[in-house]
């Protein structure tokens, strides 16, 4: 497995900057936060596109996905989160970028029914678009659809190999689900796992890797043992937890820790 980290840890951090701590301590890929707040994103025009993609070669770095922010499952007309998902894509695309990342993003006051339904409706709409730009797009386990369970209830009737999922390892913990069945659940789909750490349900303030409770032994053996071979992305929620320990003095630890669980898993 190849190791990557997600720039929600080190916020509107630059790329040469975000390039020299991934070379510094040994992570073969980044996952970038496509937002406005940070350097790369939906809005920056062809030059950039391509100082970027020559940023990330120079450094022998991958650029793993782009997280975006569509909610596939939320409530209103199609067209605003399709142009989304093109937005994203489009950028995927030009930065040589395997995966875009979704939300569900479901109402409370939809149906289960009627917000898979729309989930799938839309992904299976963008899948075409996704296969021309040769980019996947993930519909990650969160927020709505939170297990593995509930995300083939989306993935399963869209059926087509440029839609896949995205297993954060917290949230499906959080809805009470084992890895060995959310793997069995999502590896048919899976693009990659993002693995973070936590202290418990009421407390999600990110932590170092192997300092909380999140079963990330348990994930990276079920994963071994069923012999994936894709990316484990560690996505660090500084930016929405500011007391949290800086990320860059973690990350060679953090890298330590999942080559210690790859190896006691082999």
């Amino acid at each position: 497995m190849k190791l990557a980290f997600s720039t929600l840890g080190v916020p509107g951090l630059p790329v040469p900057e975000v390039l020299r701590l991934a070379t510094t301590h040994g992570y073969h890929g980044v996952e970038l936060r496509a937002h406005p707040e940070e350097p790369v994103h939906p809005g920056i025009d062809a030059d950039r596109r391509a100082d970027v993609v020559a940023e990330f070669k120079a450094a022998g770095v991958e650029i793993l996905g782009l997280a975006g922010y569509a909610r596939v499952a939320a409530p209103g007309d199609d067209e605003p989160v399709l142009a989304e998902l093109r937005a994203l894509l489009d950028l995927a695309r030009d930065l040589g970028a395997p995966y875009i990342r979704v939300f569900p993003g479901a109402s409370p006051e939809q149906s289960t029914a009627e917000a898979d339904a729309t989930a799938a409706r839309r992904l299976g709409t963008a899948a075409e678009y996704a296969a021309d730009a040769d980019v996947r797009i993930l519909l990650e386990t969160h927020d709505s659809h939170r297990t593995g369970a509930d995300a083939i209830r989306v993935l399963g009737p869209v059926g087509h190999r440029n839609v896949g999922s995205l297993w954060d390892v917290m949230h499906t913990w959080l809805g009470g689900e084992q890895p060995s069945e959310t793997y069995a659940a999502l590896s048919p789909f899976l693009g990659y796992v993002q693995v973070k750490d936590i202290a418990s349900p009421d407390d999600t303030t990110p932590l170092p890797l192997g300092q909380g409770t999140l079963p990330l032994a348990e994930c990276v053996e079920v994963l071994s043992r069923h012999g994936w071979d894709g990316w484990l992305c560690w996505e660090y929620e500084k930016r929405w937890y500011e007391a949290a320990a800086p990320l860059p003095e973690l990350l060679g630890a953090g890298r330590e820790h999942l080559a210690r669980l790859l190896n006691e898993s082999a």
